[in-house]
């Protein structure tokens, strides 16, 4: 294993290199990843050669490099997002028979919404969402949905940055975001309207864990040319309760009454929802939306 310069772990070096990699460049030569990386292209070499060894990054044939399968392999021992995704997906499946547009289940990560899953159709409307995509909080429905029952701290760190912008309706102004977050919890659902692409809207609703906690969103994005987004959300809402009602199942104690309803999950999710959990300061019952001032 390539030896920390400069002062830098080599965990850190090499997630750099990692981290090169996106879902529009899945495959990276090494000068591109020293550019990305900001790394000598000896270290690069170095750590390259390392990952390939170990299976996390895989050699092209034209000699550039793609993330390996043994990445892949490690992450589904991810026990939380994988039971989630595991007992959302009959529900989902409803959604999406219901609906026929895209159905997808997002989770927060830092300042963005993580897609964990994403059922289509053929003739579905665009959608840039992709399985393991994150786009902007501010940018999408279930961004909407997971940062306004984020934690205040979070809520004002986005509400004060920077805000990504990929249309002329995507919300880029801070009191129209805290006005947004506020709706969002009051109306129990979030429409994003051309916020993406001005073909698509996106429309979500929180999926609650036990504590009272929001800890995914369930979302559809339907064409904009919609006439009535309204009966939608109540299908959402069956979907996304019936979810956290099974999440909540998976804490209950053997044999008590419901605690079946989180079936083969239970020892999935128990032991590590809490990895889901965005930080809430002061507890999940004592949040003080600050965003509503």
């Amino acid at each position: 294993m390539a030896l920390a310069s400069r002062g830098v772990p080599v965990l850190t070096r090499l997630m750099q290199v990692l981290e090169a990699f996106d879902l529009n460049s899945p495959s990276l030569t090494l000068t591109q990843i020293s550019q990305r990386a900001h790394m000598p292209m000896a270290t690069v070499h170095r750590l390259a050669a390392d990952l390939e060894e170990h299976g996390l990054l895989e050699r092209l044939p034209d000699r550039s490099f793609r993330i390996g399968v043994r990445l892949w392999e490690l992450a589904c021992l991810a026990p939380g997002a994988l039971g989630l995704r595991e007992l959302a997906m009959p529900h989902l499946q409803d959604v999406h028979a219901t609906i026929r547009q895209h159905t997808q289940l997002g989770i927060l990560q830092g300042r963005e919404v993580l897609f964990l899953e994403r059922l289509s159709a053929p003739d579905a409307v665009i959608n840039m969402t992709l399985v393991g995509g994150r786009v902007p909080l501010n940018a999408s429905s279930s961004g909407l949905v997971l940062l306004a029952h984020a934690s205040p701290a979070l809520q004002e760190e986005v509400i004060n940055g920077e805000l990504p912008s990929f249309t002329d309706r995507t919300i880029t102004a801070a009191p129209e975001l805290r006005r947004v977050l506020a709706s969002v919890r009051q109306e129990g659902y979030a429409a994003a309207v051309g916020y993406v692409n001005l073909e698509a809207t996106g429309i979500a609703v929180p999926i609650w864990g036990p504590n009272n906690v929001v800890i995914a969103a369930l979302g559809v994005v339907v064409p904009s040319t919609t006439e009535r987004l309204q009966p939608i959300v109540p299908v959402l809402q069956a979907a996304a309760g019936n979810i956290s009602k099974a999440l909540q199942a998976t804490h209950l104690p053997a044999g008590h009454a419901g605690a079946d309803d989180g079936g083969r999950y239970r020892g999935m999710i128990s032991a590590s929802l809490h990895s889901l959990e965005p930080a809430i300061d002061g507890g999940a019952n004592e949040i003080q939306h600050v965003v509503d001032g």
